[in-house]
């Protein structure tokens, strides 16, 4: 399929770690989906980015966020909690990408209705094989619910 009709997929990552922040940029600049990767670095932001405050205001709605649990100031599990809980956000997936494997956290996660868990991998080339994996999923394989209503 040609890339250039493919819609553009705005992806929210929120994430605090540099090395990881990097390596998410430099796996989605290689996407074969058109994308624009919008980062924050605290789950305060977060909320902001969705809820369009300053200095978000202009911020695109994701098609998808992804979301590390250890963020500062809101943590992660409280973050998708106020998502879910949200009646204009609560239907945009999220997906929970840590390092965390703690079944506590798993569970929490799901209880709080995240639409997958993913623990990071470790290794480089296995890291950018699970970005593939998560872009082929979320924009080839799901149907997403209709982004402009």
């Amino acid at each position: 399929m040609n890339r250039r009709f493919l819609p553009t997929r705005h992806i929210l990552l929120v994430e605090d770690n540099p090395d990881d922040i990097f390596l998410m940029k430099m796996a989605f600049e290689e996407s074969t989906v058109p994308n624009h990767l919008h980062v924050v670095e605290d789950g305060e932001e977060a909320l902001n980015f969705l809820r369009k405050k300053n200095p978000y205001s202009q911020s695109p709605r994701p098609h998808l966020i992804l979301l590390d649990l250890n963020l500062p100031r809101i943590k992660g599990l409280d973050v998708l909690e106020q998502i879910k809980l949200d009646n204009d956000l609560k239907d945009i997936p999220v997906m929970i990408l840590t390092t965390s494997n703690y079944e506590d956290d798993i569970l929490k996660s799901y209880q709080r209705y995240a639409n997958s868990y993913i623990t990071k991998p470790v290794d480089f080339d296995d890291f950018i094989k699970m970005i593939r994996f998560i872009e082929h999923f979320w924009f080839n394989v799901v149907t997403l619910p209709p982004h402009d209503y």
